[in-house]
């Protein structure tokens, strides 16, 4: 049975010996055909043709501007109050109308002031005919000096009396700051008025301010006098408006500079609260060469382009001007009739077969 078995593991060494001889040889046969194919010359590679779109270079306007939106904010605004407690005997306005400035817009009862400016001023000629006495008294020398001078601040207090009650009564009165438009009102009469409780709310509509805020490389342009126009949804006129006034400084969180122009609103068109769209021309040249900003080529320092120009991409170095979001002026390297190639920048080089898909 031992020597069955040693027969049997003999036979298995053999073919296994057998297969590893077969394989090696198998290997050196194909070596040399692998060398030859290494030596062999290669083809060269055919240049595949890029697709790409074109445009004619043509003179056109280009206007550097701002676009943002704004706010329109009322030239003055005010919630009206008394400066006094008491309770309200009239109302003199009518809600959602104008009014001027010093209008009587309501009152509070004054009935005690009255009465007590009344007994003052029955007072004051009391007063002043005792300082006349005194007076003429002490020229004879039937009276003291300061006789004389106790009369004359008796009656100095007498005067700052009236004054006293005369402003308290001015304060019973609510009266219009400044021309304007007054809103809905929150009392009614016989209601208990104090400088906590606001009566209505009195809004300057002419002119309006508009508020809205530029990015900060626009801040050394942006000054009082720079002209704009704006747009409200739902109206299709423009309106001209100016800028008056700008912050003092950039702010650091959004870089942006807050500006506020004044538009007349001479006949009240606009109401306050309302978004406007604010567009400001900064600069515009009526005939540029003007290409979009994707067409540009930044490499080493210089801008190139590339031109189509038989069949084929070249690449041009030029030297650019104004910059607008969208174009960049172009001052020397193209002239009208080029084909500028506006697509595939990144993968156009000098001499690349290329394909016009479209043409502008």
């Amino acid at each position: 049975m031992n020597k069955k078995k040693k027969w049997i593991i003999t036979a298995i060494v053999l073919v296994v010996f057998c297969l590893i001889l077969g394989l090696y040889n198998l290997l050196n046969d194909k070596a040399p055909a692998s060398d030859d194919a290494a030596k062999a010359p290669i083809a060269p590679r055919r240049q595949s043709t890029l697709n790409v779109n074109g445009r004619i270079v043509r003179p056109q306007r280009l206007t550097d501007g701002i676009t943002t939106v704004g706010n329109l904010l009322p030239d003055e605004e005010v919630d009206l109050s008394f400066e006094t407690s008491g309770k309200i005997v009239a109302i003199n306005f009518q809600e959602g109308t104008v009014v001027r400035k010093g209008e009587l817009l309501a009152k509070v009862n004054d009935l005690p002031l009255v009465a007590q400016l009344s007994r003052y001023e029955a007072q004051l000629k009391l007063a002043e005919d005792r300082v006349y006495r005194q007076s003429a008294l002490l020229k004879k020398d039937a009276v003291s000096q300061e006789a004389y001078e106790q009369a004359r601040t008796e009656l100095a207090m007498l005067n700052a009396d009236i004054d006293i009650v005369k402003s308290n009564i001015a304060l019973t009165e609510l009266r219009a700051p400044f021309d304007g438009v007054i809103g809905l009102r929150n009392v009614s009469e016989g209601a208990y008025a104090s400088p906590s409780v606001v009566v209505a709310k009195l809004t300057k509509i002419s002119p309006l301010k508009i508020d809205f805020f530029v990015p900060e490389r626009y801040a050394n342009q942006i000054k009082p006098g720079t002209r704009l126009s704006f747009t409200i949804e739902g109206r299709q006129e423009r309106f001209e408006a100016a800028v008056y006034a700008t912050e003092s400084k950039v702010d650091i969180a959004t870089r942006t500079l807050a500006v506020r122009a004044k538009y007349p609103n001479t006949r009240g068109k606009l109401l306050p609260g309302r978004f406007a769209t604010v567009q400001i021309r900064m600069h515009e040249i009526p005939d540029a060469i003007a290409i979009p900003t994707e067409a540009l080529v930044p490499e080493m320092g210089v801008d190139k382009v590339f031109l189509y120009k038989g069949g084929k991409a070249h690449a041009v170095a030029i030297k650019t001007g104004l910059r607008t979001e969208s174009r960049i002026q172009v001052v020397e390297g193209l002239a009208p009739g080029d084909t500028l190639i506006v697509s595939g920048t990144l993968q156009l080089r000098e001499g690349l077969p290329v394909k016009l898909d479209t043409v502008e």
